[in-house]
């Protein structure tokens, strides 16, 4: 019997500075690759990083979807740029790794009450709360917001959907296991950014955890034929081909 399993691109991701392709500061406005995944009746965006116009435009242009026809949004970390347009998909369930979740939650909300405890402060002093500072509290308020809706995700989304714990990129970074057929497909979210970052073996730099990090590298080496990256498009992974092909 056929399998239900559907997965396609939407939007290809970009670093706002590629290290690789010795960019030193950011060029360009960085934004996750935003996967799309249909299984039974479920319809699943993976990290939905561009705002939210162009994504709906893109999510109807690649797929005939509407927003609301969309019935989970994964989060394969918290980074902003992996969340920028999650308020389109009001109307469904909002999943993130349970790990993730929890080592977000704390540090946001310290940081927001460290800025809210500072503009109290000014209203009594009649000192300056500046424009930098309310920008970003908005932003701190919307991060507590958008952590509040997420829901800590089931092991598995559907038959042929599995959680894959990833850590080191950040300490609870998680991608998406799809069991095709005939391959292995795995949504690494920023564990594995690009192509280059594939075929040079390397992780950001900027990870919570350089050593898990290359550990879960080395894990979607592993065991994925096919890997949709953080920040660039689908992946064959000639490593992966080889070792199928010996065995």
């Amino acid at each position: 019997m056929p399998s239900a399993l559907d997965f396609r691109i939407i939007s290809i991701g970009t670093l706002a500075a590629h290290p690789l392709w010795d960019e030193r500061s950011p060029v360009r406005t960085g934004h996750a690759t935003t996967t799309l995944i249909r299984s039974g009746d479920k319809t699943i965006i993976v990290d939905p990083g561009l705002p939210a116009p162009a994504l709906k435009a893109r999510l109807h242009e690649r797929s005939g979807l509407t927003p609301e026809q969309v019935t989970h949004v994964f989060l394969t970390s918290f980074h902003p740029e992996a969340r920028r347009g999650i308020e389109l998909f009001a109307h469904a369930d909002w999943l993130i790794s349970e790990q993730e979740r929890e080592s977000v939650g704390v540090p946001i909300a310290q940081s927001l009450g460290r800025l809210a405890e500072t503009q109290e402060m000014a209203k009594q002093t009649g000192e300056a709360f500046h424009e930098d500072q309310q920008a970003t509290l908005e932003v701190l308020q919307r991060d507590i917001a958008i952590l509040a809706r997420t829901q800590a995700s089931p092991d598995s989304l559907s038959d042929d959907i599995d959680l894959f714990p990833l850590p080191g990129y950040s300490h609870g970074s998680c991608g998406l296991l799809l069991k095709g057929m005939s391959d292995t497909t795995l949504i690494t979210g920023d564990t594995i950014a690009t192509k280059e970052h594939l075929d040079q073996g390397k992780v950001l730099s900027g990870c919570a955890d350089r050593e898990k990090a290359m550990e879960s590298f080395g894990e979607v080496i592993e065991i994925a034929d096919l890997i949709v990256p953080g920040r660039d498009n689908l992946l064959i992974n000639i490593a992966g081909s080889m070792r199928g092909g010996m065995g």
